[in-house]
């Protein structure tokens, strides 16, 4: 019993580490580059990115933990450690990422592939954390107190959120370029869904 505890906390990490470290190759390889915002506290990341030249290693904690405290509240300290774990180690992918370069072409003149590619690497990634108990960013936070508060699905929260974040970003991203974000988002959101209610694990449940 002892050993298969410790095998499933170790494999409860290990999904949070790998989850984090596919958004954070996402959103630097793709989103970054491509300029296909996202809606949320990731895309108010990608914004203070781009005005300030603020890392989304460094405003990536500050601005989730924050909204941490919230979920802290509303779902308790074992949420909280997950949604910590996952934040630092979202920052340490993209510190990773960052220093090793570009390593997907810029898809800037193909903006459609770059939306959908960049809701797979999204959708995929933030299923997986959320699917374990935890969070891969303050907007996953703020998308499940809203879910738990009007009784809504995740997908429906999220959509609020980002169309929100992604009609600031036209301060720096063309219309043309926000209407392939809102591609993103939809489909990133569809997937998130999907991803996490698969099997019998339930949100914000941890083995």
């Amino acid at each position: 019993m002892q050993y298969s505890s410790i095998k499933n906390k170790i494999t409860h990490y290990l999904l949070l580490t790998v989850g984090t470290g596919i958004l954070a190759f996402g959103l630097f390889n793709i989103h970054e580059q491509s300029q296909i915002t996202e809606g949320g506290v990731l895309g108010v990341i990608l914004l203070l990115n781009h005005w300030f030249k603020i890392s989304p290693s460094i405003s990536g904690i500050i601005i989730d933990l924050s909204c941490y405290l919230l979920g802290w509240k509303l779902f308790g300290s074992q949420f909280l450690k997950n949604a910590l774990f996952a934040s630092f180690s979202f920052s340490l992918w993209y510190s990773v990422w960052e220093k090793a370069g570009y390593m997907l072409p810029n898809f800037s003149n193909n903006p459609i592939i770059a939306s959908i590619l960049g809701a797979l690497f999204v959708g995929i990634s933030v299923g997986i954390v959320i699917r374990q108990g935890g969070a891969a960013g303050g907007d996953d936070v703020l998308a499940l107190a809203i879910s738990k508060a009007v009784k809504c699905k995740i997908s429906q929260a999220y959509l609020v959120t980002d169309i929100i974040i992604l009609l600031l970003s036209l301060s720096y991203i063309p219309f043309s370029k926000i209407f392939y974000s809102l591609i993103t988002v939809i489909l990133s959101s569809f997937i998130i869904d999907k991803v996490q209610s698969m099997g019998s694990k339930s949100t914000l449940q941890m083995a």
